[in-house]
């Protein structure tokens, strides 16, 4: 209810703001390079990362500077992998799931997740939207049958440079009731698992974002791609050895 008034409320000056945004934020493409591959050795591992445009790494202008490419850097490393992207700009849940449903029925080890900001944007209530993950996740367990599903937060975007108050406070709010309807939801999965989208953390460590103020930048990919390996490594490197002792 509070959201919902201080929406009302606050409706002239976003829709104002909102347009200024749209009209002077730079408009980057998703970059170019491999969205799918085969490399390393060890283990085997197979790695499905689905959602927006974080997930299909706009900021930078390779892959291999994008969440894709740093995080199948780090798994070469232990794991003989086997890794595709499948994300678009713009993507909000309901278009997500289509595209999900669109793919076709495989197994991957893993399936990591990047969606909300295009659901913030267009004020979905948190209840609703935690309702569309759930069919979304149903969805993926169904069609890939993954050993871990890795659900990234939604960012902190009263913390995004491009976004002037009070327009930043209000999607901060949304993507806060968000992330708590994820959180607790995820707890509730045997096979999942959140990670927060620190920004507040990558900006004490001077990292920039993206020229738009919108995207993360090479640095925020990387930390990212490190929070996903090491609860990757977690789970199947440590599965391997208790197996093996």
């Amino acid at each position: 209810m509070f959201l919902k008034t201080a929406t009302l409320v606050l409706a002239p000056a976003v829709i104002i703001q909102g347009l200024k945004v749209k009209k002077n934020t730079p408009r980057l493409a998703e970059p170019a390079g491999l969205r799918s591959g085969r490399l390393g050795s060890g283990t085997a591992l197979s790695v499905l990362i689905i959602g927006d445009s974080a997930a299909a790494g706009v900021g930078v202008e390779s892959q291999s500077d994008a969440l894709s490419g740093a995080l199948a850097n780090i798994l070469q490393q232990d794991f003989e992998l086997e890794w595709l992207l499948h994300a678009k700009t713009g993507d909000c849940s309901t278009r997500i799931t289509q595209q999900v449903q669109q793919l076709e029925t495989q197994s991957f080890d893993v399936v990591i997740t990047s969606v909300g900001v295009n659901d913030v944007t267009k004020f979905k209530s948190a209840k609703k939207w935690i309702q569309q993950q759930k069919t979304l996740y149903a969805l993926i367990q169904n069609k890939f049958n993954p050993k871990l599903i890795i659900a990234a937060g939604v960012p902190p975007m009263q913390l995004f440079p491009a976004l002037p108050n009070p327009l930043a406070w209000l999607f901060g709010q949304y993507a806060k009731a968000m992330n708590h309807e994820l959180e607790q939801f995820v707890q509730t999965q045997p096979n999942m698992y959140w990670i927060k989208y620190d920004l507040q953390k990558f900006q004490q460590l001077n990292l920039e974002m993206a020229r738009d103020g919108f995207h993360p930048s090479k640095e925020i990919y990387q930390l990212w791609a490190e929070q996903l390996a090491e609860q990757i490594r977690t789970r199947f490197l440590t599965a391997k050895f208790k197996e093996q002792n």
